[in-house]
């Protein structure tokens, strides 16, 4: 590799500069932008000087009446002609702080030029400026390059305008593409919503479950499948010593996949003034594996550490298998405990004649009610008066629903925050077996039909003909050619994005998919819509990523209402690649002040660590600008780097390039098809004379480290499956079932089936995303 080097950085350096000049010269397409790296807003209070921007835009009433302020200051040092010549002009273009573009209309967007004190306009009406109202050029502006070029007409329009019309003002108010649909979420042409990322913490260790107290602090608590849980400060600095420690109690493992471990946390409603936590963790005793829901109490003596004396075991079941561990703990509205078991685990929930979710004599595929308040004497926990199977002859009294497979994650939704409308409700992510995932309201007393149903389709047919099944169907349930396990989220309820208010936002764990689900509340249907993390400019606001690790464990929602999920690169509990993520809409959010609280103070005893992001959101923007719309793809052997065009999006070209046709492309090159970045794609391999796709079975972040590594970058950061790169259709399928141990050259240096021996379609074309700094980029520091 390193006689190579030399090769791959020069053509590197070639890219960038071509890409370079490019950018500088070609228009890029706008995303709204604030003067404060924000996006716009709805005002609270209507605006009364700049009044064409009282609906959506930059400022707030304090902010108009500024500029009110400021332009009766300038139009009091001229005369009634002047007034009347050059009010007009004056007015626009103070108010130009308001635009929903004023980042781009005052080179703000670009942190490397200085940020203009008159908006960029259009050549035209700098002109008529001039010829009016040159007068007035220092009191809007005490620019010294203004100041000399005041007297050239030419030379000043030149130095204020924006070459581009379509993006210089006042066209830019006539430009359909940048004023339909603005100020509403940003939507690609495949119906996919454009939603960008803040990283919030990282290096976590299979981060499953984060919640916070509801005690006014604004901390939040990361808990770890080994059993440790974090405590997080609201400015993200992580406490050193852990809030929570039973990793020598949990039993789990560093297989990849192990479901067991430390698996669901919740804070008493009444924990400010009780101190009550519970924990849902999987133990050993005996030969026996169970899950455990125990209490504890925090410290008496510091606030950011539990008693770890306190536990108390509220309820163990016996788990006869290994996975389908359930793990969900929440409190509801109502005040009671609610628990979400699994079906015990194997395949087809085989335990008695019906399974253990359709016996409700049994504890495991259930969610469980139960009333842990005043349990200081007496019983663990007592049973709600209005228990759906209280008086049932043989039900547990615990159970409250039932039917359930594996609910990974539960959520309740706070409600609209000016309707209350949809406040209570308990929405569950339900893992399916062979063919579907599903989404639940859960109800009482309901049956969820598993084992006899898998989303709204049969699985065991003789239970599904039962007249007395009487289940509910799922809200939504998709394939398993979008993903194979689901994971549940929340409601969006939080201040900071008003356009999320009510839209419910899930993933999938193995396929990495986020999706949304928006109630109609005309007919009570559910909308489906992915969620594509935003392209080009979308999300080049300082902090924010448009990136994240595939493997989605779990979602959360800060004490404010505001949503977060997190994922890892690894699904192994002792892998510390796990980051919390929060979501951000670019598009809108709440006007300045609306959301502000003062967070109540904390003791805080252990020492702290400074949050560090592990991503780059300016180095992120910069690439995705350069690549963006730019049809580059990557081709690979084992010694070199070049590009060919592939502009069309999963299609085989039929004129190959003198590249492709090129006798001197070796057995195991590997490109990047399907996307017009070069640090993603559709895995395409090269054997035998003829390129071909690669099928996602046992496709791992492993085998897209070769991928990634073989085209010159030093990480993977996805492994992407379901034909997330289009269908390669033109094309056999080459390879499957793939298993690499990373040090492999090439995938054909890896087990897999056999050149040309499948057993799958091309809706599982596997795919990778590398990270955008190569392994050349390195070399050349």
């Amino acid at each position: 590799m390193q006689r190579c080097c030399g090769k791959i950085t020069s053509h590197l350096w070639l890219w960038s500069t071509l890409l370079f000049l490019t950018l500088c010269f070609a228009p890029v397409m706008l995303h709204p932008q604030c003067l404060d790296f924000k996006p716009p807003f709805r005002p609270q209070k209507e605006l009364e000087f700049c009044i064409m921007y009282k609906e959506f835009g930059c400022c707030d009433y304090q902010k108009d009446q500024e500029l009110m302020s400021k332009y009766y200051q300038i139009m009091d040092n001229f005369d009634y002609s002047g007034y009347t010549s050059c009010a007009g002009f004056i007015f626009d273009l103070l108010c130009q702080e308001c635009s929903p573009y004023a980042a781009h209309l005052f080179d703000a967007e670009d942190p490397s030029t200085p940020v203009r004190t008159i908006p960029g306009l259009c050549s035209e009406y700098c002109f008529q400026f001039w010829n009016k109202c040159s007068f007035t050029i220092p009191f809007l502006s005490g620019d010294p390059y203004i100041a000399n070029f005041r007297e050239n007409q030419t030379s000043l329009c030149h130095y204020l305008e924006i070459h581009d019309k379509d993006y210089c003002y006042p066209y830019l108010l006539n430009n359909q593409q940048l004023t339909q649909n603005l100020g509403g979420i940003q939507v690609n042409s495949d119906g996919c919503l454009q939603l960008c990322l803040e990283e919030v913490a990282n290096g976590l260790q299979n981060p499953l479950a984060m919640v916070h107290a509801n005690d006014g602090t604004h901390r939040f608590f990361v808990a770890e499948q080994v059993g440790l849980v974090w405590t997080y400060l609201p400015d993200r600095s992580k406490l050193e010593r852990p809030f929570l420690n039973i990793t020598q109690a949990v039993l789990t493992s560093s297989w990849e996949g192990d479901e067991r471990g430390f698996l669901g946390l919740a804070f008493h409603p009444k924990y400010k003034y009780n101190g009550k936590l519970y924990v849902y963790y999987s133990v050993e005793v005996g030969f026996d594996e169970r899950i455990r829901i125990s209490e504890f109490h925090v410290s008496a003596n510091d606030m950011n550490e539990v008693d770890h004396t306190s536990e108390r075991v509220i309820l163990e079941i016996d788990e006869p298998a290994s996975n389908h561990n359930g793990g969900q703990l929440l409190f509801a509205d109502d005040g009671y405990l609610y628990i979400f078991t699994g079906d015990g685990g194997m395949a087809g929930d085989p335990f008695g004649k019906y399974g253990n979710a359709q016996n409700k004599s049994a504890l495991l595929g259930k969610v469980l009610r139960i009333d842990v308040d005043d349990n200081q004497r007496g019983p663990l926990y007592r049973i709600p008066p209005d228990n759906p199977f209280i008086h049932e002859q043989g039900a547990r009294p615990e159970v409250y629903a039932y039917g359930v497979r594996n609910m990974w994650r539960c959520s309740v939704d706070r409600g609209d925050p000016w309707t209350k409308d949809g406040k209570g409700r308990i929405f569950c992510g339900d893992v399916g077996q062979n063919k579907f995932e599903e989404i639940d309201i859960i109800e009482k007393g309901r049956n969820y039909g598993w084992r006899a149903k898998e989303g709204f389709s049969c699985y065991d047919k003789k239970l599904c003909a039962n007249s007395s099944l009487d289940d509910v169907l799922p809200v939504y349930a998709y394939p398993h050619r979008m993903g194979k396990s689901v994971t549940g989220g929340y409601v969006y309820r939080g201040c900071e994005y008003p356009n999320l208010n009510g839209i419910y936002i899930f993933g999938d764990f193995m396929s990495g998919r986020l999706m949304s689900l928006q109630e109609d509340k005309k007919t009570g249907n559910w909308k489906y819509n992915e969620i594509c993390m935003g392209m080009g400019l979308t999300c080049a606001f300082p902090g924010l990523i448009n990136n994240y690790h595939q493997y989605i464990i779990s979602f959360a929602e800060d004490e404010s209402g505001e949503l977060y999920f997190m994922s890892t690169a690894i699904p192994s509990a002792t892998s510390p690649s796990g980051v919390v993520y929060k979501v951000i809409d670019p598009s809108r959010r709440a006007p300045p002040r609306q959301c502000h609280y003062d967070p109540l103070p904390v003791r805080v005893k252990s020492n702290l660590i400074k949050f560090v992001p592990q991503e780059s959101d300016f180095y992120n923007m910069i690439w995705s600008i350069l690549f963006h719309d730019l049809p580059l793809a990557l081709v690979a052997t084992g010694t070199s780097k070049t590009t060919k065009n592939s502009r069309r999006k999963g299609r085989h070209r039929k004129n190959k390039s003198k590249l492709e046709r090129a006798p001197h492309i070796q057995t195991g090159a590997v490109r990047l098809v399907g996307d017009s970045r070069s640090d993603r794609g559709r895995v395409e391999i090269y054997i035998n004379g003829e390129w071909g796709t690669v099928c996602d079975d046992l496709w791992t972040l492993v085998n897209a480290r070769v991928i990634c590594r073989q085209l010159g970058f030093q990480h993977a950061l996805k492994a992407a499956k379901n034909s997330e790169f289009g269908e390669g259709k033109d094309l056999r399928i080459l390879l499957d079932d793939v298993k690499c141990v990373g040090t492999e050259s090439s995938l054909l240096d890896c087990r897999h089936a056999g050149v040309g021996t499948h057993n799958c379609a091309h809706y599982e074309d596997a795919g990778v995303i590398c990270d955008s700094y190569s392994i050349s980029h390195s070399n050349k520091k």
